[in-house]
């Protein structure tokens, strides 16, 4: 549930979003409501391993956002699925330090997804990350209850 300031900031984020519109390859999907947002990412240019594709990012917010960052996950149903790559599961939890010890109240929903873009631009190989199904299979619903070890933020 959300709080006033919580409510208030995604007000401010969403009256931008309208009246500014977003980044090339980055679509507001839906914000029914001020607890979850979807955004559809394209990673652009043809240097790309994901040229073509799109994949679908879902933030819940919680009460204490700004404050603390949004669960970020990307989508798995029967219409998106995740990106392969070394920092995605394949549940949609994404290991990156900006959605953990890194997160900063400064940051928003838009510069979320920018940041998700970079990281898929930058990825040279599709694959799972290291123990992808032993995670998988013990992971708790929310991606922010892992306790992430950030060792390479490279990929």
């Amino acid at each position: 549930m959300a709080s006033n300031l919580s409510t208030k900031r995604l007000m401010k984020e969403l009256a931008e979003i309208r009246s500014k519109g977003t980044p090339d390859g980055i679509v507001l999907l839906s914000a029914d409501n001020m607890e979850e947002w979807r955004f559809l990412i394209s990673v652009l240019g043809e240097e790309t391993v994901y040229m073509g594709e799109t994949f679908a990012l879902k933030m819940k917010f919680g009460s204490r956002y700004p404050i603390d960052g949004p669960e970020v996950t990307f989508v798995a149903d029967t219409q998106y699925q995740p990106p392969l790559h070394p920092h995605v599961y394949s549940n949609g939890h994404i290991c990156a330090s900006i959605l953990g010890n890194e997160w900063s109240p400064v940051l928003n929903a838009v510069a979320i997804c920018i940041t998700m873009q970079s990281m898929l631009a930058s990825n040279k190989k599709k694959e799972r990350p290291e123990g992808n199904d032993r995670y998988v299979r013990n992971a708790p619903s929310n991606p922010k209850d892992t306790r992430w070890h950030y060792d390479d933020d490279t990929v």
